[in-house]
């Protein structure tokens, strides 16, 4: 039977385009690409807020032989810059690739995101306020393409937000930390180069906290052939003192397995939360198809003094795929299939409110019954 209620909360039509800060700035002309992939907490007075990744792009990203992009700058705030047509492959609709660089990877995005703070009602159904008046914007040169993927995990009385910030410098993980869960000082980069997804956890493991972490490459090594794991991208796990400084633990954690097609990507999904003795992990796989490929939401328990230790993981049978119902009246807008990305979890009574990205498009709140999670204890 299908977990009920699963709908769409916030999507590009609910973003003001009076507010859009590129816009408001340059003068550009600018839309709404996507408003998804919403970090979440409950906050004091009992309603949750998601912080919605808001992608502004430009409303006319082509001109003459060109192809442009977003980026921001101490100076001068937002800037366009240009690239030659012939000098780019578009291939990925998230960005595009500058050919000048034959021997690596490097990329400019058709959008620039910063992060909108949408308060919810308690279940997550219904918008009680949109704060435009915290939106968080890049404000140092390391997030000179954006700030991206907020997650977000109350610590007793304060609350941390993990963050991408992308940049020519570096593409980091940086920490915010709030006191009311909507207003947010930045703390700066704690995990540097090509890791993203980093989720805290909600307390101190003994002495320390614990984070799992998404290290990205594309050079890999073998396991002995008798192994059940393949080569290819995981899910890690740190540790720290202090939240500021992180050392990777010494044990695998979440690795791609014979059998499973989830051998694309692998990444965490929402902050870990309590459930009996163990921790409840909801994590993405991605199964190669086309460019993007297809992702799914899966989860796993794991040894609440342990939390490297896996107890149960279910690689069989997603939490959540793509319900293309959900977007049916946005076709116009979709610009990327089969993708649910989960960034956050709460309880709600006899439920868990569970926040996903949609298609890169939209905000979209499912309740989860306990019980799906029946292996837990």
């Amino acid at each position: 039977m299908a977990d009920i209620p699963d709908k769409i909360v916030c999507s590009p039509a609910d973003v003001d385009p009076a507010e859009l800060p590129i816009q408001k700035q340059t003068g550009v002309e600018t839309y709404v690409l996507g408003a998804f992939n919403p970090g979440m907490a409950r906050l004091p007075n009992g309603n949750l807020v998601i912080m919605v990744r808001v992608a502004e792009a430009l409303k006319e990203p082509i001109h003459g032989q060109h192809v442009t992009s977003i980026r921001w700058t101490p100076s001068q705030g937002y800037v366009v810059d240009k690239y030659p047509l012939g000098e780019v492959d578009t291939t990925d609709p998230r960005k595009f690739r500058l050919l000048e660089y034959p021997h690596i990877k490097v990329c400019r995005l058709t959008s620039l995101s910063w992060l909108l703070p949408v308060e919810l009602t308690p279940d997550g159904l219904e918008i009680v306020t949109i704060h435009y008046d915290k939106i968080i914007e890049p404000r140092t040169t390391y997030q000179e393409y954006g700030v991206e993927d907020a997650r977000i995990t109350r610590i007793g009385d304060e609350y941390y937000m993990t963050t991408c910030s992308v940049s020519s410098e570096r593409h980091s993980t940086t920490l915010y930390k709030s006191t009311d869960g909507l207003n947010y000082d930045l703390l700066g980069i704690i995990i540097d180069h090509q890791n993203k997804d980093v989720l805290l956890f909600p307390e101190k493991i003994g002495d320390l906290y614990y984070a799992m972490t998404r290290p990205l490459g594309d050079l890999y090594f073998p396991p002995a052939p008798e192994e059940d794991s393949l080569a290819g991208p995981s899910i890690n796990m740190a540790e720290s003192p202090d939240l500021l400084h992180w050392k990777p633990i010494d044990v695998p954690f979440v690795r791609p397995s014979k059998g499973s097609r989830m051998t694309m990507k692998l990444g965490g999904g929402a902050p870990p939360i309590l459930r009996g003795e163990g921790w409840l992990i909801l994590y993405h796989g991605v199964e190669q198809k086309g460019v993007v490929g297809i992702y799914r939401t899966f989860w796993a328990l794991t040894e609440k003094e342990k939390p490297w230790s896996i107890i149960h993981i279910d690689e069989d049978r997603p939490v959540l795929e793509h319900k293309p119902d959900l977007t049916r009246d946005m076709a116009d807008s979709i610009y990327v299939t089969d993708v649910v990305f989960t960034t956050g979890i709460e309880e709600h009574g006899d439920v868990y409110v569970v926040a996903s990205g949609e298609l890169d498009l939209c905000c979209r709140i499912t309740h989860l019954t306990k019980d799906r999670f029946a292996t837990c204890k």
